[in-house]
């Protein structure tokens, strides 16, 4: 019987839009060497390599998914923007925002068909819309880890993995920002919420639980320690009982400002305390430029005063200090903004990309996705 090597994979996409960068992983946690579809030569480079191995290759505009095509950039009428595609749903369409093909009455595609389609202007008579591949006009470096060997296993047949389908079809692209003006994120009432309660009276009583799995937090750490020095003084935006800050430096002087008191009471790695609700007083009790870091994490989608809160980080933070933050598909639907849970998740990089920008006060910035972890045995 013929044998095949079986490993665990994180593939890589890292690409720019403008100025910004864009890094979208995908962690595949079991492909065959011989029976899954790898891109390029990745595949017989992977073949003989050890736990750790990284390889890449750079790819063109249109080689990894469908070249630009100017005649996907459909210029329709307005009453051809189906806004109740089920019953129960109304739907507006917005500039710069992606709609599934099956919301557009054209001959392109068949009805159900669930491709994105970019609105690049609309009024009340015309639409234009792009039907490309989010990613068909982005050059790319295609990035391969070994991550585990699971060792030789038997030729067998069953599913084969497409690597470049799997990585490239569920988002990645949708965030990078409109050529040509703002996207319409904020018409209509974004920042409304389902429970419009006092954040204080909802966020009272302490949750001393995690709220992402083991996984996910371990992979924000590493993130975090990208951008930490020895000696730095580090602003925990809308902080908890946990900071997911790395081991080592351990010399930081973190500040945590959050909700609840007794939540960041038991965060071990605070050296300061603040309780503020942003959502009432978006300003930071703190002097100009007295941080060398603010990270925040798994909140950012609670704001209602992002862009006035983003414009205060900046005034904390020392020139050319970072904010960093992260976040998750999973969030409290009562206290998250509206607009959050109608985004795409890749929209929601674009919507916080929009808020950097809109504050006026950064640069270098960038995303950086992960799809396909598997959950911890304990499922915590």
């Amino acid at each position: 019987m013929k044998t095949t090597r079986n490993i665990a994979v994180e593939v890589a996409l890292h690409w720019r839009s403008g100025q910004i960068t864009h890094t979208d992983r995908r962690y595949f946690e079991k492909l065959s060497l011989w029976r899954d579809f790898f891109p390029v030569d990745l595949g017989e480079r992977l073949r003989d390599a050890p736990v750790g191995a990284v390889f890449s290759v750079d790819v063109t505009a249109g080689e990894l998914v469908p070249a630009y095509d100017r005649a996907l950039v459909q210029q329709l009428k307005r009453s051809q923007f189906r806004e109740s595609p089920r019953p129960g749903l109304r739907v507006v369409p917005r500039k710069g925002r992606w709609y599934p093909a099956t919301f557009f009455d054209t001959s392109l595609f068949f009805r159900g068909d669930t491709r994105p389609g970019r609105i690049l202007s609309v009024d009340d008579q015309h639409i234009a819309v792009d039907f490309n591949h989010p990613l068909a006009a982005f050059p790319m470096r295609v990035e391969a880890a070994v991550a585990v060997d699971y060792g030789a296993g038997p030729e067998r047949g069953g599913r084969c993995n497409d690597i470049v389908q799997e990585i490239t079809a569920r988002g990645p692209g949708m965030q990078a920002p409109l050529q040509d003006g703002e996207v319409d994120f904020l018409s209509g009432e974004p920042f409304a919420r389902m429970d419009p309660r006092d954040d204080m009276q909802f966020y009272g009583a302490p949750r001393l639980v995690q709220h992402l799995d083991a996984q996910a937090r371990a992979r924000i750490t590493d993130i975090y320690a990208r951008f930490l020095q020895p000696g730095m003084r580090v602003l925990d935006l809308m902080s908890s009982w946990t900071s997911h800050l790395p081991e080592a430096p351990g010399d930081l002087h973190v500040t945590g400002l959050g909700m609840n008191a007794e939540e960041l009471a038991q965060n071990p790695r605070l050296s300061e305390r603040v309780v503020r609700d942003l959502n009432r007083e978006a300003g930071l009790p703190f002097a100009t430029a007295s941080f060398d870091a603010v990270l925040c994490t798994a909140s950012v989608e609670y704001l209602i005063h992002p862009i006035e809160v983003f414009k205060e980080v900046a005034r904390v933070l020392k020139p050319g200090a970072p904010f960093v933050l992260s976040f998750s598909d999973r969030w409290f639907p009562p206290k998250a903004i509206e607009l959050w849970s109608e985004l795409h998740p890749f929209e929601r990089l674009g919507l916080v990309l929009q808020y950097f920008q809109s504050a006026g006060a950064y640069g270098d910035l960038g995303t950086e996705s992960l799809q396909g972890l598997p959950r911890p045995e304990d499922g915590c």
